[in-house]
């Protein structure tokens, strides 16, 4: 039997260096407003999130903790699942090298908030071939840019995903992905590559304000 299941694939803690969050703190409000998972993709290093690792086993039974990375390619910020970064690239790689690395070695690549602007890919996206979906709502962007990423998805035929991109507690689950299968550490970029899930923006939203759980 199908069931949703939802996962903020975009948060960032202290490890960012722009964020002084407590990852602890960011789990326990995405059990709050019924997250089924969690994603923590620091800036810059997949080192920087392994303090969640112990994060992972103690609310295992409540919530998936899961790692990745927002990494800063010459071109602007992608969302890197699936492999350390801090093994394979160097930051400020060309956003093209980051693809060849990162799909060689079976990780997948998500430009993040692609319309923003600064530290964004923009109208790259369309040329790039290799990534596996788009950031489609981004909980601190506008609407409208939002909107953009999910119409270039849309032409591109990517899925594309949802995250708060939240840097405190009080953002997570404002926007993120609905996931049409039960998602595990095991399968988890399986189920990135195989596309069925969507991104959600709980703030267009009149009557729900946050997912409701459907499972862990």
């Amino acid at each position: 039997m199908e069931m949703e299941f939802n996962i903020d694939m975009h948060v960032h803690s202290r490890g960012s260096g722009d964020s002084e969050a407590d990852p602890e703190d960011m789990i326990k409000r995405a059990i709050e407003v019924g997250l089924n998972g969690i994603v923590f993709t620091e800036h810059y290093s997949y080192e920087a999130s392994r303090p969640v690792e112990r994060l992972m086993e103690k609310y295992r039974d409540a919530i998936l903790v899961l790692r990745g990375v927002e990494f800063s390619a010459e071109e602007g910020h992608c969302l890197v699942y699936g492999v350390n970064t801090d093994t394979l690239l160097n930051k400020y790689s060309p956003v093209s090298e980051i693809l060849h690395i990162v799909n060689e070695c079976g990780g997948v690549v998500v430009p993040s908030h692609p319309y923003r602007g600064i530290n964004s890919l923009g109208d790259t996206i369309k040329k790039m071939k290799g990534i596996c979906a788009i950031e489609g709502h981004n909980g601190y962007n506008m609407q409208s840019l939002n909107n953009k990423a999910v119409e270039a998805a849309a032409a591109l035929r990517l899925p594309y995903t949802g995250g708060s991109d939240s840097h405190d507690s009080s953002g997570v689950g404002s926007c993120y992905t609905q996931f049409m299968d039960r998602v595990t550490h095991d399968n988890f970029i399986e189920l990135l590559k195989a596309g069925r899930y969507l991104g959600v923006d709980t703030r267009k939203m009149s009557s729900v304000s946050f997912p409701l759980s459907s499972g862990h």
